[in-house]
């Protein structure tokens, strides 16, 4: 669903110090800038700051809006990834509010920038991630938030109100974050497969194995960056092209999709599929005869978040719709549903307890050592896009 500049590695420091291992958990489940450590992945490198302008045309400005709280100004369209939504959390609101609250889904970052600068100029609130976030300020495309309208900023973890991608969180505020692994089938694998990209790039480990990637370009082509010992941000063509070369070649390869993964993991079509942690947990359940695995040469772990288009026609609704979310209990039915982490601190007491002890959805300090935030790599987004486009075939 993330570099030509300065030399910088993002390492997280969510809820801890970051870490370098790695993570074999048999599911439980319900679905959907740091510095370099020793063991990353080598050339580790900061976003360029570069970007197109353009921007949507609806009733905000980029400078932001003024409202009140609880201030609604028309219906709500709610612009979000597939399955990571409470459906009763949007009827409510509907109903507390008097408003229409309506969701339309995208399957990538690339999808929805692309939807946007296409003129997707009816959406009030979307889900970027981190660096898209990033990509969408320094284009305009985001409104700057009246933070007094939003007083529910305050239940936010103290680890995400000061991200990187969006300092003070100015234009953003956190909605869920997880991390992109790997969904095994255990009578594939055997009972105890090795936490590592070379399931779906070894040719040995792989053999015999029906797989699934990301129709992503920043996540899969991350993945074979990872896997090749590169930094997964870099923006050096050769590295690249030889990631692209990775997938390319690789015939066991039979789909790639960011919304069904886990049902052709479940139905017996694939054997392996790469894809976000809640989703491939939610659809996991409890059968024992899978497991999400966070692959020992590095993981992406992400942020995504609640952004207000500039183009947006009910920007006061926006705004209430986000102090909504981040309500305690609202973000606690939130993560209680998807099974991803929740970066909403006053949430935790509400949460589930199945999901606040899973290691595979709250990973242990040593292995967030080990997980990098996918950063703005500037124009080289470009050749992400293009080189996984070839790959693709």
């Amino acid at each position: 669903m993330r570099e030509e500049g300065r030399e910088r590695r993002m390492r997280i420091r969510l809820l801890a110090t970051l870490l370098a291992s790695a993570l074999v958990l048999a599911a439980c489940g319900r679905e959907v800038g740091g510095e370099t450590a020793d063991g990353a992945p080598e050339g580790s490198e900061t976003a360029a700051e570069d970007g197109d302008d353009s921007s949507g045309g609806g009733d905000a400005s980029a400078a932001g809006a003024e409202c009140e709280v609880d201030e609604v100004d028309g219906d709500l369209l709610f612009y979000n990834w597939s399955e990571y939504m409470d459906p009763d959390l949007l009827t409510a609101f509907g109903e507390q509010y008097g408003v229409s609250a309506t969701e339309d889904t995208f399957t990538s970052n690339e999808a929805l920038l692309a939807q946007i600068r296409a003129g997707g100029a009816d959406y009030d609130v979307i889900v970027p991630s981190d660096y898209m976030v990033e990509i969408m300020i320094e284009e305009g495309l985001l409104l700057e938030l009246d933070a007094e309208a939003i007083p529910n900023s305050d239940n936010v973890a103290e680890d995400f109100a000061n991200p990187p991608y969006d300092p003070e969180l100015a234009y953003s505020r956190p909605y869920q974050w997880g991390t992109t692994g790997l969904g095994v089938n255990l009578e594939a694998t055997g009972p105890d497969p090795e936490p590592t990209w070379g399931w779906l790039f070894d040719p040995q480990l792989r053999d015999g194995l029906d797989l699934s990637m990301l129709d992503d370009p920043r996540e899969s082509m991350g993945a074979a960056l990872y896997y090749l010992g590169h930094d997964p941000n870099t923006t050096d063509e050769a590295q690249l092209e030889e990631a692209a070369q990775l997938i390319e070649e690789n015939t066991q390869i039979v789909t790639f999709t960011s919304d069904q993964y886990s049902e052709l993991l479940l139905t017996g079509e694939t054997d392996i599929g790469q894809g976000y942690s809640g989703n491939i947990l939610d659809n996991i359940g409890d059968d024992e005869n899978y497991a999400y695995l966070i692959p020992e040469e590095g993981a992406t772990i992400w942020t995504d978040n609640m952004a207000i288009l500039t183009s947006s026609n009910s920007p006061c609704t926006a705004h209430t719709f986000i102090n909504f979310m981040l309500d305690a209990e609202n973000g606690a039915q939130l993560t209680n549903y998807t099974y991803y982490a929740s970066p909403n601190e006053a949430a935790t007491e509400f949460i589930d307890e199945e999901v606040t002890s899973n290691p595979a959805i709250y990973p242990d300090e040593d292995v967030r050592e080990n997980l990098y935030f996918l950063e703005n790599t500037g124009e080289a987004e470009v050749l992400y896009t293009d080189l996984f486009t070839r790959a693709q075939g």
